[in-house]
């Protein structure tokens, strides 16, 4: 009895035998992964402060060399994990290049997505802090990656564009010049004294700081519509300022005008009664 337990303790050490050295290397690859990627993020965090404090070099720039270098720490990890499992990286290339074609076609869309961002930090058509269009979805760039775009749209909602399709969309950049125009358009009445109005319009014009004098404000009739004559004014201003200059004026205006005695006609209906 004894003799067929120690034969049996011994056929099951001998099939056992191979799992342990794959155990241990499981063991060690997985150490060696976690280390790895807390390495990488340390490693393009740092590189990420380091440009991010030099003023000559935009941000955009350091989040993209950040981003690169952790991927390439990321990838001599994977070398050394499969040399921990006695692939070595010569048979790594090896095996890469014998299955270049099946990984290009698998991996098409992230390879096309790697290469359009290279193309964003070279020809840049946004950076970090911009508000802009991408292909009709609207946020203020936060991130470029390797392979994606962060923005933020103006409620604080996240949006994760792939560099493939940023790139190959329409690109509207709101913030890429120092200026821009607000248009405005006021409708008064048939009755109301056009060139008061007018008057008004470019008095609150010039009294605004934000308002640039060159160009100078403009303001014009545009429109005879149904109801309203139409006064266009064109003012220009600091990207900055854009929105809170339009808020401001279109409020400015609305009380100028009550005070002036000058009407902003609206749709109303009008009852009429059939005698009978």
């Amino acid at each position: 009895m004894q003799e067929t337990i120690s034969g049996l303790s011994s056929e099951l050490s001998n099939e056992l035998g191979w799992l342990m050295p794959l155990l241990t290397s499981a063991v060690k690859a997985l150490v060696v992964l976690i280390v790895g990627w807390i390495v990488a993020g340390w490693v393009g965090n740092v590189i990420r402060r380091r440009i991010n404090r030099t003023p000559h070099i935009d941000p955009t720039l350091g989040n993209f060399v950040a981003s690169t270098v952790k991927w390439v720490v990321l990838a001599m990890v994977l070398v050394a994990i499969l040399g921990i499992f006695g692939i070595q990286a010569t048979s790594l290339v090896a095996i890469m290049g014998a299955a270049s074609l099946a990984i290009g076609l698998a991996l098409q869309g992230t390879l096309s997505d790697l290469a359009a961002g290279v193309m964003l930090v070279v020809f840049r058509p946004y950076k970090l802090g911009n508000f802009v269009d991408i292909g009709g979805t609207s946020g203020t760039v936060k991130d470029l990656t390797l392979f994606t775009t962060e923005l933020a749209t103006g409620d604080n909602i996240q949006i994760i564009i792939p560099n493939g399709k940023a790139w190959g969309a329409v690109i509207t950049n709101y913030s890429a010049n120092p200026t821009r125009r607000v248009d405005l358009t006021f409708g008064i009445d048939y009755g109301d004294d056009i060139d008061r109005a007018m008057e008004i319009i470019l008095e609150l014009a010039n009294a605004d700081a934000r308002v640039l004098s060159d160009p100078e404000p403009w303001v014009r009739v545009t429109n005879l519509g149904d109801s309203s004559v139409d006064i266009t004014t064109r003012l220009w201003c600091a990207s900055a300022d854009y929105w809170e200059l339009k808020f401001a004026m279109t409020k400015a205006v609305k009380e100028a005008f009550d005070k002036g005695g000058i009407s902003i006609p609206y749709p109303h209906q009008v009852e009429v009664r059939k005698e009978g």
